[in-house]
């Protein structure tokens, strides 16, 4: 009896760390490609979120037009909302560097049409979109297979990004113009194709997170809106280091998220997500890597 209620309790406190795992995995998958953006360029893309159900909503037309469902979701919705990025950024956002105020009011504006553009196509309705993994069986408990390939793909996400910003020559030229425009503009880089393709990367990060997060989430035009609350959150407590600064605010507030969910719902999981993130940023105004792992990535 006694070695029975252990294994149960071990089975609890394996699906329990799944979810809280899984918790932190979303956070840091929502929010690399706004991290990208905003840490590299200083530009806050109000419409992340909407780049996001974009990146869905490509994934639900393809599953309906009998595509393959890992392609629908891993690989047409980065391409297609990378494209549209590059497009967006050629149009709008190159006008507007170095002024943050006006790039905000221009991608909220560009939110709002994102999501009209889309009730209008789609209407108001959700979409769906096959989860391809079914549940695993842990003793007496279940566990959602598609939440642990969430969790794979955002820690595969996060070391691709680090690889291709570390060591790749497209990596080592964005950084060198982020730190330095004319510098790296002296030495013949074309800093606009830099600028244009860095904001395209974040959008596909974006339309990748929107492809995986389909089956879980759900698909309609005003869920973009949910998307950059929690992203948001995410950089700004993480600080100016893009990718450390991910990984450590999504992990605290992954946790704390889930604390309060299994205390009592998920609004007040939210709620107290919210409440971290100021007390974050009263005791570390420039987020966690402005106070600790300064000069990391």
């Amino acid at each position: 009896m006694a070695y029975l209620r252990s294994k149960l309790t071990l089975d609890l406190a394996i699906v329990v760390g799944i979810d809280f795992i899984y918790a932190v995995a979303t956070l840091a998958l929502i929010s690399v490609g706004l991290a990208i953006v905003f840490g590299m360029m200083r530009i806050i893309n109000l419409a992340h979120g909407e780049f996001m159900v974009m990146g869905s909503y490509s994934a639900a037309v393809a599953v309906h037009h009998h595509i393959n469902i890992w392609i629908a979701i891993l690989v047409i919705p980065p391409i297609a909302v990378a494209v549209i990025g590059a497009v967006i950024e050629r149009l709008i956002i190159r006008h507007l560097y170095g002024r943050m105020v006006e790039t905000m009011l221009a991608t909220w504006g560009l939110s709002l049409f994102i999501v009209g553009g889309l009730t209008m196509v789609f209407g108001d309705i959700t979409e769906g979109v096959p989860t391809p993994l079914r549940g695993i069986t842990i003793g007496a408990y279940q566990a959602s297979g598609y939440s642990l390939f969430v969790i794979a793909m955002s820690i595969v996400t996060i070391i691709g990004v680090y690889i291709i910003l570390r060591t790749s020559r497209l990596g080592l030229l964005a950084r060198g113009t982020m730190q330095n425009a004319e510098m790296a503009a002296a030495l013949g880089v074309d800093t606009s194709r830099i600028y244009a393709v860095t904001f395209a990367f974040g959008a596909a990060l974006a339309g990748l997170a929107g492809g995986i997060l389909a089956p879980v989430s759900g698909v309609f035009p005003n869920i973009g809106g949910s998307y950059i609350g929690r992203a948001f959150i995410t950089v700004i407590g993480g600080g100016p280091a893009a990718l450390v600064g991910t990984i450590s605010a999504s992990t605290l507030f992954g946790v704390i998220n889930q604390l309060a969910t299994f205390a009592s719902n998920p609004v007040y999981g939210e709620v107290a997500l919210l409440v971290a993130a100021i007390i974050l940023i009263r005791l570390l105004p420039q987020g966690i890597t402005g106070r600790y792992f300064r000069g990391h990535l």
